[in-house]
């Protein structure tokens, strides 16, 4: 059993996914940031300056604060300013990862448009058109 398990772990395809796990995570994080530090703060500027981040809804009458966090410790919050960049994060996201793989689709239409070249002539075949182009020289 522990021999099936380390040709499972040493095929290509688990070590491919852990390394696509990993870089996603990595990715997440850009996007989180290009997000959070770029895009959000462009958004809150053209709608007037505001923050999605705090917007929230307090589902108790403890709730008196005026921040998610401080909410948060307070009670019960439906957070639909978090759930707003959460969504616009998937967006980005999804939208580079299109890009991404449309840039790969096209540099493989452009491979297999390129012609292939024509295979060489089997030696017998070259020599006897050596002596043919000799011949005629003569």
């Amino acid at each position: 059993m522990l021999k099936e398990f380390r040709e499972f772990v040493a095929k290509g395809n688990v070590m491919d996914l852990a390394v696509g796990v990993i870089i996603g995570g990595a990715f997440g994080l850009i996007v989180k940031s290009l997000t959070d530090d770029v895009i959000m703060p462009v958004v809150g500027a053209v709608f007037g300056g505001f923050d999605f981040s705090n917007y929230f809804i307090p589902l108790s009458s403890a709730v008196t604060a005026s921040t998610l966090e401080a909410a948060r410790e307070q009670g019960a919050v439906l957070a639909y300013g978090n759930f707003i960049t959460v969504a616009i994060n998937f967006v980005i996201l999804a939208w580079i990862i299109f890009l991404m793989v449309k840039g790969v689709n096209n540099m493989r239409r452009k491979e297999e448009a390129k012609p292939a070249k024509p295979a060489a002539p089997p030696a017998d075949v070259q020599l006897l058109t050596e002596i043919r182009d000799l011949l005629k020289k003569a």
